[in-house]
């Protein structure tokens, strides 16, 4: 640029009447002040004044003259022309607008990330100003009528007023500016916390206190009311033994440990009972089968004339048989009925002399394992006895899995007539008979069974029971039923246990 401005400083004294020899030179880098010497003609005397060119510029409108505004020129005393310009700053300041571009960028991206805060301020505030309204209509309905809310109630309101606190305390300390609308808000809940505390604590009617209080007298009241029943309740009369002059299973006793089973504590599946004889039901013999440590085989069963001779382990007749499968045992005028070993079959066994007397297919009766009950394996196949004679409890695969009920011809095994229930068998932990009607149990701890269903033969009813029945250790494998003496005989993990049942009158029985 420089060395433009200097040829044409130099032509133009060339063109001036002192012109000569021309010698540019910049004076001032930052101005660029050049300076141009020239011999004057010989036309023009020395000292002569010289007027400055103009200078042409253009704009829209065509070319205009003028003259150079920081141009100087003169001769000297030898008669040289010199002429001197001060130039501008030409030089880009490229710098400065990077440092501006850097600047602004900063600029946008800080205006861009407390727009996006703002935004979602704005956000959470409509939220929660709908729910300062819901409160606000709540804590009015709670004022004109507080007898309607619960302590529950109470705290619900206050976590939430909780949360829009919060939101305020931080609203307030990331908002910058005018916060009118929060102050207004942070006001609103201060006075709502305010009337919440005084409607819970100065309640016009004391409703939560009060509740309490009957709360407390309903739960006094049932139990004394089960404390009056279990002490000044008169247990009614059994109904006569073998009969059937009754509502059914109201309620069962708690269980009596006879004693643990005759071969020890591994024994822990089997069977035990007293037999009954309609003809001759006074006679007694007790029954003890623990199964092998298997869990399935039935080789040694023992027999015993009366229960003092079970419980001192005197006079006892043991039998070996090598055919029986699961605890599913029953024993019924001195027979015994089992399910034959790896098969649907049953079989019965003459307890006189060990002998098996009938052995028979029970049509279409899953086995091992198929359709056991709940923690109790091979018991696919379970015998009951009642008032009504010899039953057999199992399930199909046309049943789908649920309990079927067949009356057994007791000399012949022949199924004389058959139910099928709406009862899954593999959900039952046990079951028994009394006067046609199944009972089920189920567990529901440890230490509790509960008979839950039942199903009567006789009418084609089926339901639902409550009746808890306590035990001493966690699985009950068998149970069975006595008609003369209307006891029922568990065999608990190895332990031989009785309960007494409780029959509904037929004056209290619902129909």
């Amino acid at each position: 640029m420089e060395w433009r401005l200097a040829f044409l400083l130099a032509l133009l004294c060339l063109l001036s009447p002192a012109a000569g020899t021309v010698t540019p030179r910049i004076m001032d880098a930052s101005h660029a002040s050049i300076t141009v010497s020239a011999q004057p003609q010989p036309t023009e005397p020395a000292g002569t004044s010289w007027v400055a060119p103009m200078a042409t510029s253009w704009a829209a409108d065509g070319a205009v003259s003028q003259p150079f505004s920081n141009f100087t020129a003169s001769v000297n005393d030898r008669g040289i022309c010199q002429c001197a310009i001060s130039l501008p700053d030409t030089t880009f300041p490229a710098d400065r607008v990077e440092r501006l571009e850097y600047t602004a960028y900063n600029l946008s991206q800080r205006f861009e990330a407390e727009f996006s805060k703002v935004k979602k301020y704005v956000q959470l505030i409509s939220i929660y100003e709908k729910k300062l309204v819901n409160l606000t209509v709540r804590v009015e309905v709670m004022e004109k009528d507080s007898i309607s809310f619960t302590e529950l109630d109470f705290e619900l309101i206050k976590i939430e007023m909780k949360e829009i606190q919060k939101l305020i305390i931080t609203l307030k300390d990331n908002f910058a500016g005018s916060s009118v609308i929060i102050d207004q808000l942070e006001v609103e809940i201060r006075n709502m916390t305010l009337l919440v505390e005084k409607l819970e604590t100065l309640d016009k009617n004391n409703v939560l206190h009060i509740r309490k209080e009957i709360w407390a007298l309903k739960n006094k009241l049932k139990e004394c009311e089960k404390s009056k029943s279990e002490l000044n309740a008169v247990p009614l009369p059994p109904p006569a033994p073998g009969s059937c002059s009754h509502g059914g299973v109201m309620n069962i006793s708690k269980p009596s440990v006879v004693q643990l089973n005759y071969k020890g504590f591994s024994y822990k599946y089997g069977a035990w009972g007293r037999d009954y004889s309609p003809e001759n039901p006074e006679k007694t013999l007790y029954w003890v089968a623990p199964l092998n440590t298997d869990a399935r085989a039935l080789e040694y069963y023992r027999l015993y004339n009366t229960l003092d001779d079970l419980l001192l382990y005197t006079y006892a007749k043991q039998y070996r048989i090598v055919y029986g499968q699961g605890g599913g045992i029953a024993v019924y005028k001195r027979n015994m009925y089992v399910n034959w070993y790896n098969s649907g079959n049953i079989a019965k066994v003459n307890l006189t002399d060990n002998t098996v007397a009938v052995t028979r297919n029970l049509p279409g009766a899953a086995y091992n394992n198929r359709f056991s009950y709940a923690n109790v394996a091979w018991q696919d196949i379970d015998f009951a006895v009642d008032e009504q004679g010899l039953w057999v409890i199992y399930a199909t695969e046309a049943s789908t899995g649920n309990i079927v009920i067949s009356k057994l011809n007791d000399t012949s095994l022949e199924v004389l007539n058959t139910w099928v229930t709406k009862q899954y068998k593999s959900s039952v932990s046990n079951a028994f008979m009394v006067c046609g009607v199944l009972y089920a149990t189920r567990t529901l701890n440890t230490r509790t069974e509960e008979i839950f269903y039942y199903y009567d033969t006789n009418t084609g009813r089926q339901g639902n029971l409550a009746i808890i029945m306590p035990k001493m250790q966690e699985t009950i494998q068998s149970i069975n039923y006595n008609p003369f003496d209307q006891k029922l005989y568990v065999y608990n993990d190895g332990y031989l246990l009785e309960y007494n049942l409780v029959f509904l009158q037929e004056s209290q029985e619902d129909i």
